[in-house]
């Protein structure tokens, strides 16, 4: 059997991948593997997991001797005004992309702005169909996996706030109505573990969540898939927690 995926990891690989991502800034003309697993601490197999996943998202690239400088999405990144913004946005939606047919789901950015919940950016497909937003989701947080995940990340009265604007209604048979209850099961929810809607919000639909909060701005990344594909969760759960962190990466720089 498979070991039981760590659903801290994606938090800790940001916070490795950030220490490398600095000490590869440093050094313009190149640092190489050796001395940044002794520098930083970090095993020879952490270490390189970070820089295949760094190299791949374009962060880093390697030299003709092999050392590590930064790469184009680092310096793209860590411009300012309209250029990082357009670069950004693209970055994620190639990252979106190639989630959604790594997991065979439709995927989702969403974040709490201003008091509400929006849909930032998605990716979806012929074999991976988005859900159907028959109510609004901004009306919808107490029903669906976005919208709990998001939830869970505001403190007791940023939630009273929100549930005050937005009242809890029965979507199906499955929501949950009553207030008490839904913050009992929002305090009891492990922050690294993903969030579930299993037809909450709608009758064949089923979601994950996972936080992905940058800073003081709560987020999550998110994935539906048709009751039929329901089997599939749990793993594809596993998978959008595992790329959370090149997802939260990219909103940190």
């Amino acid at each position: 059997m498979a070991p039981k995926p760590d659903p801290a990891a994606p938090l800790n690989s940001v916070r490795h991948a950030l220490r490398v991502l600095e000490m590869v800034s440093e050094h313009s003309n190149g640092v190489s593997d050796g001395e940044m697993a002794r520098r930083l601490d970090l095993s020879t197999g952490q270490l390189a997991e970070l820089l295949t996943m760094l190299h791949r998202e374009g962060y880093v690239e390697q030299t003709t001797d092999r050392a590590y400088i930064s790469g184009e999405a680092l310096l793209v990144l860590g411009g300012n005004g309209k250029d990082r913004h357009h670069a950004l946005h693209e970055k994620l939606q190639r990252t979106l992309t190639a989630l959604r047919d790594a997991v065979g789901a439709a995927v989702y950015i969403s974040r709490y702005i201003d008091g509400e919940v929006k849909i930032t950016q998605y990716a979806d497909g012929p074999n991976a169909p988005k859900v159907n937003e028959w109510v609004d989701f901004r009306s919808a947080a107490h029903a669906s996996a976005i919208g709990k995940c998001l939830l869970t990340q505001l403190d007791h009265d940023g939630r009273r706030d929100h549930l005050s604007r937005h009242k809890i209604v029965r979507l199906t048979s499955r929501t949950t109505t009553n207030e008490r209850v839904l913050f009992s099961k929002l305090d009891s929810q492990p922050a690294t573990v993903p969030m579930l809607d299993l037809q909450e919000y709608a009758v064949g639909t089923v979601c994950a969540a996972v936080p992905i909060t940058a800073g003081r701005a709560v987020g999550c990344l998110a994935l539906s898939l048709p009751v039929e594909h329901a089997h599939r969760l749990k793993q594809a759960a596993y998978a959008l927690n595992r790329e959370a962190a090149p997802v939260l990466l990219s909103l940190t720089l």
